[in-house]
């Protein structure tokens, strides 16, 4: 039986990745920064799976939090902050929190658990389109998801043999944020003729953690979105 750890796995995509490998009998540990809702969210789930509270924006709480967590195969991290930033309005302690999650949160979540990978194990880092098309308001959001980049460069270095890429999903029309939306302005857009699933990015991430040839790598899942 393999270990899966979603941080922010109660919650969309986050928690549909979470499902993914419940399904199958494994033990999976989702995590939240309210430590009610990570076990409400676990009991919904079901089979193996528990939660714990964890604070990304508190790098120095993480290895507390993560304490009771023995081994890992799957390590998914998801959480973020999407708050709109922009120069003019430029909230500085939002913009810190930001870049605290995305960037120092994940490596140190990876930092405190890497003795506990097993043999085989690997990581995934969730960033987003916002990396390669900015939007009003998308200042810190665009900049932590690239910052992603050389995060994945670096750790696959400091981490080897265990391998750590990243997914950046373009707008996910069935996800919570997205499908109340009857005709999101993407949709009409990409050259599949229709947003992406979120199977389709659940289906993308086991397959950066399982593919033992994939490492240091981005991909995009947008459908075709940066082609134009």
């Amino acid at each position: 039986m393999k270990t899966s750890v979603v941080v922010g796995g109660s919650n969309g995509l986050g928690r549909a990745i979470a499902e993914h490998f419940a399904a199958p009998g494994d033990a999976v540990v989702i995590t939240s920064r309210d430590k009610a809702r990570a076990e409400a969210v676990a009991a919904e789930i079901g089979g193996n799976t528990r939660g714990l509270a964890v604070d990304l924006a508190e790098p120095a709480t993480i290895a507390a939090a993560l304490g009771e967590i023995t081994e890992v195969d799957h390590l998914v991290l998801t959480s973020t902050n999407q708050a709109t930033n922009t120069l003019e309005n430029f909230d500085l302690d939002a913009a810190v929190t930001s870049l605290t999650i995305k960037l120092v949160g994940y490596a140190e979540t990876v930092r405190v658990l890497r003795d506990r990978f097993r043999p085989g194990a690997s990581v995934v880092f969730f960033g987003g389109l916002a990396k390669e098309r900015p939007y009003p308001g998308s200042t810190m959001v665009t900049t932590h998801n690239a910052g992603l980049t050389g995060l994945v460069k670096s750790l696959a270095v400091e981490i080897a043999p265990y391998r750590v890429n990243v997914v950046h999903p373009g707008i996910v029309g069935d996800s919570p944020k997205w499908r109340d939306l009857a005709d999101h302005p993407h949709r009409a857009r990409t050259p599949i003729g229709r947003l992406v699933t979120m199977a389709e990015v659940v289906d993308a991430t086991d397959f950066l953690l399982r593919n033992t040839g994939v490492n240091a790598q981005e991909l995009f899942i947008e459908g075709g979105v940066l082609t134009l």
